[in-house]
């Protein structure tokens, strides 16, 4: 259930050139799952949209969430000038979230994350691995400036970073580690940019249990205004679902990217 409240800012860091990890923390934490976001106000009333963002972790006993953001326009760059002490206007946890519950201990989970897509994955990583599932994280970067929570990820499983122009780890993309891959996966789950979605959708489309994130503009945020639709791929050009309501998590093979 979508919840309104003040969520005090505890802590915020630039972790990459314009990217901002914030953690604020408040009662509805305690509701968020892996792979919702928070839809956050921002403090100036020229302002009229909320901004979506997705949540990277969740510490449930501390009552924080942290979230990851890549400065984009004014909107996120007032958000990455405010300080400690402050709060901000949220509501959520919006949306659907992965479905972690259809692998268990003993099996395998393919995590894949592109660029400011990365951290919602680390939740995602985080409870696979309580859960006793193996995890192997792929994660694309455009260049060795821009990987980030690299660490954070190897704490939950193997990780393998790619750069498009080979400045830190494997030189090409996510598919360039995938599609050498001889293992087969019980999940996988993704977030990232369409280009990358659209690969993962097409390799994994007749997977039982694959799973995409999708980003994309939103105006209220709940599914009333359909501002975020996408068309689906077995239906008519009438047939959509909601990103924000619906999603953002979709099964591969289950809408047109």
């Amino acid at each position: 259930m979508a919840l309104q409240e003040k969520l005090r800012l505890v802590s915020q860091k630039e972790i990459a050139p314009d990217i901002f990890e914030m953690v604020l923390r408040g009662e509805m934490v305690a509701d968020i799952k892996a792979g919702q976001f928070l839809h956050i106000r921002v403090p100036d009333p020229s302002k009229l949209l909320r901004r979506p963002i997705s949540v990277s972790r969740v510490d449930k006993v501390a009552k924080a969430v942290t979230i990851i953001y890549r400065v984009a326009g004014d909107g996120t760059r007032l958000l990455s000038q405010m300080t400690a002490g402050e709060s901000l206007d949220v509501m959520g946890p919006q949306g659907n979230g992965f479905d972690l519950s259809l692998v268990s201990k003993g099996q395998k989970a393919l995590v894949i994350g592109g660029g400011i897509g990365v951290p919602p994955m680390v939740e995602v990583a985080k409870e696979l691995h309580e859960n006793g599932v193996a995890v192997t994280a792929v994660l694309g970067f455009a260049s060795k400036n821009a990987v980030i929570l690299e660490k954070q990820m190897a704490q939950y499983g193997q990780v393998i970073v790619t750069t498009d122009d080979g400045s830190y780890g494997i030189k090409g993309y996510v598919s360039t580690v995938i599609d050498q891959f001889e293992e087969t996966y019980d999940a996988v789950y993704a977030c990232g940019a369409p280009g990358m979605l659209a690969y993962v959708d097409q390799t994994f489309q007749d997977h039982p249990q694959a799973f995409i994130s999708l980003e994309e503009r939103m105006a209220c945020g709940m599914g009333a205004c359909y501002a975020c639709v996408v068309h689906l791929k077995d239906g008519t050009d009438a047939s959509n679902e909601r990103v924000c309501h619906e999603g953002p998590v979709f099964p591969t093979g289950h809408v047109v990217l």
